[in-house]
């Protein structure tokens, strides 16, 4: 296994992936790494739900519902989506965005660990993420958000061609106001 610094600059979101996916086995010890994040009081406000089969199908009748154009074969386009959810806990110190960042570096640090073993991955979004209906086919609670979902797959033969450039660092990385300049 390479450095965390290795596998971000490998990481790479896969569009296409084929109808290989880790099993359950498989995803847990990658799980149980990404729950390492940073979690200010350990409230674990997040849950993950795993999508396979026609868990999928449902999945794609309920975004239709949420967008008035028929059932989506959206969730289709991997043999394994994993819904990230954003699940607050009751907390005087910790507000509820804080708890939702938390689990977003989850997805994120889920999405690197399971592109470091060798799988296609791409965290997916849309307008309907929020929407009732795709709220009550992953059977969330009115205090919890999905985030999206982690589409996983085999990874395609070229799938590491044609990346995109990182980021500059130096233009990103900036100073407070009237801090001095190292």
């Amino acid at each position: 296994m390479g450095s965390a610094l290795e596998a971000a600059r490998a990481r790479r979101s896969s569009s296409k992936v084929t109808d290989e996916a880790p099993t359950r086995e498989e995803l847990l010890p990658l799980v149980a790494a990404a729950g390492r994040v940073a979690d200010h009081s350990n409230l674990t406000p997040w849950r993950l739900i795993e999508l396979r089969g026609d868990d999928r199908l449902r999945l794609g009748r309920a975004i239709g519902e949420a967008t008035g154009d028929g059932p989506s074969t959206k969730p289709l386009r991997a043999p394994l989506l994993i819904a990230i959810v954003s699940s607050p806990r009751p907390s005087e110190k910790v507000p509820e965005w804080e708890q939702e960042a938390v689990a977003s570096g989850v997805a994120h640090l889920l999405s690197l660990l399971l592109d470091e073993a060798g799988w296609g991955v791409m965290w997916r979004t849309g307008a309907f993420v929020r929407s009732p209906a795709v709220a009550k086919a992953h059977g969330l609670t009115r205090r919890e958000k999905l985030l999206g979902w982690l589409y996983v797959g085999g990874r395609p033969p070229r799938d590491r061609e044609g990346f995109r450039p990182g980021v500059d660092p130096d233009r990103i990385l900036g100073r407070m106001p009237g801090g001095e300049r190292p």
